[in-house]
Parts: C-alpha cells; structure tokens; sequence
C-alpha cells in the first residue's frame, strides 16, 4: 500500500487516492507492528515531502531551491529521526567505506556508459521526451542543467536505496523490498519527465541498484553508477536541443 502511494500520487497524478492509502497502510502497520509503523512512517514523510512540490525538470533557480529543500528534507528527517530519536542507525550512508572496488565492479562502469549511449538517444530523442527537459544554450543554464542532473541523480540513491530500501529490508525479504522501492523509484522518475517506454529500463536500473547496494554496501559505488549513467544523459540533453553539440549519437 505505502509502494502503491507513491505510484497514485507521482505516475497518476490521484493525490487523494495515494494520501488516502498512504494512511491506510500507516494505519495497518501500526496493528501489525510497532517497529514496521516506525519504518514506514519514515518513508512516508520523504513520500509526503517530495509530493508537496512541484516535481519538474525546470532548472530555473527559483525551482531548484524549492525542489532541493524538499529532496533535502526528504532525506535528512528520517536520517535525524532515525540516528537520534529513535538511535537505530537504520540509515546509513557508506561513503568510505574502506573497501576497494573489485575488478568486476570497475569493468562494470564503463559497461553503463555504454548501455547510456545505446539506449539514451534512442529513448530521449525518438520519443520526444527530451521536450520534457529546458532546451538550455548559454553557459548558465547548461551548468544548472548539470548540476541538476547530477544532484537528482545522487538524491535517488539516498533516498530509494539508502532510506526506502534499507527500511523495507528489515522487514521484508530482500527481493521484495527491492520491488516496493523499484516502484517508488520509477513512479518518481516518470513524474519527473521519462515518459514513453522509460520504464522498461528504469525499473531494472532500480532493482539492479539496490542489488548492487546490498552486495557492495558502499553509497559511493552506485552514486557512481548512476552519475556515469546520468552524464550521458546530460549529454544527449544537449545534444537533442542542440543537434550540432556533440554529434556523436545514433539514434
């Protein structure tokens, strides 16, 4: 029920629908048990938070302030709440985590690039969604452009991995509470601009995420994935808008 809230409220646009099953399955948990109403309560204030503003790829500065205090938000309480209310330490953020990557996971990077490149400009340019994104050409709004790319590309794993998923894990098996935040996640992303057929790749990048995550317990890794993923994203932004720029994709 609180995985099919935040599908209601960011992919349909029911708010009171999702509102209404968010409660309910608050309202459940708290019969069930008192450590899955903690849990839960903690992703529903990210859930309410983030739906209380516009979600939208505008990288006007008016916007990325309300919408970055909100992502912040999103996060910070249930860390707060998490580290000194209730002292559990249920969310955590392994940035140095002391452990080298493995070789496969360094052979890995490069294969996301090129899985970006192959499937990016196919998806953004011949489906239109990149009108979904500002058509951006002077140096300003390409830097807002990147920074907003990366910045939301890094709050998707503190928030659908290191808080949704680590929250759910504690009380579901591992698998199942990866499709719960897979679904969060995507319903997140379509509400912000990808369209079309996005999620028939983005539900496996989620899932694949929070897979990585549980194996390599390091925020850093699947940061950099992700960014890896999102440059080319950004690049074929550019391009779609500015089909001079960077001419180096095939679509």
């Amino acid at each position: 029920m609180l995985s099919l809230s935040g599908f209601l409220l960011f992919a349909l646009h029911q708010q009171l629908f999702g509102y209404a099953l968010l409660v309910g399955a608050l309202a459940i948990a708290a019969l069930v048990d008192r450590a899955l109403l903690r849990d839960l309560l903690l992703i529903a204030v990210g859930i309410l938070v983030i739906s209380a503003v516009p979600i939208t790829t505008d990288v006007s500065t008016e916007h990325m302030l309300v919408m970055g205090s909100a992502m912040i938000a999103a996060v910070g309480i249930p860390y707060a709440v998490s580290r000194w209310v209730t002292k559990e330490h249920a969310i955590v953020f392994p940035v140095m985590t002391g452990n080298k990557w493995t070789r496969g996971e360094k052979l890995y990077l490069p294969v996301v690039v090129v899985l970006g490149y192959a499937v990016l400009p196919v998806y953004m340019i011949r489906t239109g969604v990149y009108n979904n994104w500002p058509a951006v050409h002077d140096p300003d709004g390409i830097a807002r452009l990147f920074i907003g790319t990366n910045a939301l590309g890094i709050w998707d794993e503190l928030f659908f991995i290191c808080t949704t998923f680590a929250l759910l894990r504690r009380h579901l098996p591992d698998w199942q509470a990866n499709i719960l935040q897979a679904i969060l996640f995507t319903s997140f992303l379509w509400e912000l601009g990808f369209k079309a057929w996005a999620p028939l790749f983005i539900f496996p990048f989620a899932l694949l995420q929070a897979r990585i995550f549980t194996v390599t317990k390091s925020l850093s890794y699947i940061v950099a994935v992700h960014l890896l993923f999102d440059f080319v994203l950004f690049l074929v932004l550019l391009h779609a808008h500015n089909r001079e720029w960077f001419d180096i994709f095939l679509y």
